[in-house]
């Protein structure tokens, strides 16, 4: 799994390509937790390049929301494949 972090205009925009499951989540959260811990800005998950997510990766993104809320800043999710669509509406995600 590969991660790229750029700022846009008061937002963390993170590019994730790969797999994001047990043994890469903590990769993702590693990247997230300043981003998060400042709550400054808001995120930016682009998952054009993500093949598979597992409910550790779930977990990593349950987790960026709840510190991203009290800062009023969000969570948003782009270019997810279908496959990834289907998990997050079989799993409630797509409410977050």
């Amino acid at each position: 799994m590969t991660i790229n972090t750029t700022m846009e205009e008061g937002r963390a925009i993170v590019a994730v390509t790969g797999r994001l499951e047990t043994r890469t989540s903590d990769l993702l959260a590693k990247e997230l937790t300043p981003i998060w811990d400042e709550g400054n800005c808001d995120i930016t998950l682009d998952f054009e390049g993500l093949q598979f997510i597992s409910s550790a990766g779930l977990r990593v993104l349950f987790i960026a929301h709840k510190k991203l809320k009290p800062h009023n800043k969000t969570l948003t999710v782009i270019n997810a494949n279908e496959s990834i669509k289907e998990i997050f509406a079989i799993t409630g995600y797509t409410s977050l």
